[in-house]
């Protein structure tokens, strides 16, 4: 037994799109929507330090997609296409906040409050706790220290999960350029990170994303 919402919910990314382009269906949209939003908020907040900012972002990615709905072609994935909007969207709302000199990550202290972190089955110890964010809140600071080009490619990597393929595609620049970009990233945050550690402000290894540049 199965009807059009069955339909929908089977159907993938690009289908539900080209209904979205040829026919403005609410329901088509509201399902990638649903697939799509944690995943670009989470992005959004990595890329810019701010969870309640990124909410934001989210909100005009998506609505940028159904405004160009029309010129959609459904000649990639879809989540290609979207991946690319968010991106611009968090690099055009950097520049902004350079300018007024308002970049912070701070915000970034809780993320359980923004969907960044997985939840523990069971509560750890406060010291155990409090050690956790320590490293958590130096490899987010460290990662705000890498250009944007660079933080980039280690959050669609070691965050998102995408193959340096697919980050190619949604970059629109060689893999081998990912690779690059990737493997400099990596070093750049264990000077980061080994410069925090000889300053005494943390006196156990903090941990990096581990990404094999391969």
């Amino acid at each position: 037994m199965g009807g059009p919402l069955t339909s929908l919910f089977a159907a993938s990314d690009e289908q539900m799109m080209w209904r979205v382009k040829t026919q403005d269906d609410p329901q088509a949209f509201a399902r990638l929507v649903a697939r799509w939003e944690k995943p670009i908020q989470r992005l959004c907040a990595r890329m810019t330090g701010d969870p309640h900012r990124a909410e934001d972002l989210t909100q005009t990615a998506f609505a940028r997609v159904f405004a160009a709905r029309a010129g959609w072609e459904p000649k990639g994935r879809f989540s290609t296409f979207l991946w690319r909007i968010a991106l611009n969207l968090c690099h055009d709302d950097r520049r902004r906040a350079c300018r007024r000199a308002e970049f912070s990550f701070d915000a970034l202290a809780d993320e359980s409050g923004a969907g960044l972190g997985s939840v523990a089955a069971e509560e750890p110890a406060p010291d155990a706790q409090a050690e956790s964010h320590e490293r958590g809140a130096l490899v987010r600071q460290a990662l705000s220290n890498l250009a944007p080009h660079y933080r980039e490619v280690v959050v669609l990597r070691h965050y998102e999960g995408l193959k340096f393929r697919e980050i190619a595609d949604v970059l629109g620049i060689p893999e081998g350029t990912v690779k690059s970009r990737m493997a400099e990233a990596l070093e750049q945050l264990q000077r980061l990170l080994k410069h925090v550690n000889e300053d005494g402000i943390c006196n156990h290894q903090t941990p990096i994303p581990e990404v094999r540049a391969r």
